[in-house]
């Protein structure tokens, strides 16, 4: 009987597959997405001393949302990041989608970062 891999570890496999090729650097920091079923993570890394320069998320009282889980909360968070990142004078970053498929809650993010003055 062939045994099917649970989403969450073929996530996880995926997002080492992406980590292999590119990393933040100070110049080039990463933002990387974590989704869960009930919020959404942005951070910006800079991933050769090992910090996290900025942090958005849904848990965030100043965003003030209704809902968390849907795709306008995603928005806020991407704004949000892209305001935090922007105020500590990082312009480009890359994209790192943690393995999701890139669509609905992260691409939304992702536009709004972009929209908000991010590079990537």
């Amino acid at each position: 009987m062939i045994k099917k891999e649970s989403r969450q570890k073929a996530r996880v496999k995926k997002h080492l597959r992406i980590r292999k090729r590119f990393s933040g650097t100070p110049e080039r920091p990463r933002l990387s997405v974590f989704r869960s079923n009930k919020h959404i993570y942005a951070q910006v890394i800079d991933d050769e001393a090992g910090n996290t320069l900025a942090a958005a998320s849904t848990l965030d009282k100043d965003l003030k949302l209704e809902n968390t889980d849907d795709v306008e909360a995603a928005a806020a968070v991407g704004k949000a990041i892209a305001k935090k990142a922007l105020d500590k004078g990082i312009k480009t970053v890359v994209f790192d989608r943690g393995g999701y498929i890139y669509q609905g809650k992260v691409a939304a993010l992702a536009d709004a970062a972009r929209e908000a003055g991010l590079e990537f």
